[in-house]
């Protein structure tokens, strides 16, 4: 089974970006939706960006606009672009990846963002 490590977080300044990778131990090919997804201290896991069954994109009503996200099967990455970063961004965020048939679903251990100035 593959396994997803997450990336790239750390102390971000409120109004700056942040680049976040997701890398697989093998090939994230073996996933059809894959997204990110966060959760703040004493909220909800909530979602950031994914596919969908339909191949579509959603995104999270708290980031609409700011997000993107994008993937590499040659490299086995995702990667998740966020602008204009507010404090209400800090979380630890997510990768997740959806096997195509069976529905199952792998998540990564998290990547802590904090937002300070």
């Amino acid at each position: 089974q593959v396994q997803l490590q997450e990336s790239g977080g750390g102390l971000v300044q409120p109004g700056g970006s942040l680049r976040l990778s997701c890398t697989g131990s093998g090939s994230i090919s073996s996933f059809g939706r894959m997204g990110w997804y966060r959760q703040a201290p004493g909220k909800q896991r909530e979602l950031v960006i994914a596919t969908t069954n339909g191949g579509r994109t959603v995104t999270g009503d708290s980031v609409k606009g700011r997000a993107a996200m994008f993937r590499d099967n040659a490299k086995n990455t995702l990667s998740l672009q966020l602008e204009n970063i507010t404090p209400d961004d800090a979380a630890v965020y997510f990768c997740r990846g959806v096997a195509p048939w069976s529905d199952d679903e792998t998540w990564g251990q998290g990547t802590q963002v904090t937002v300070s100035s």
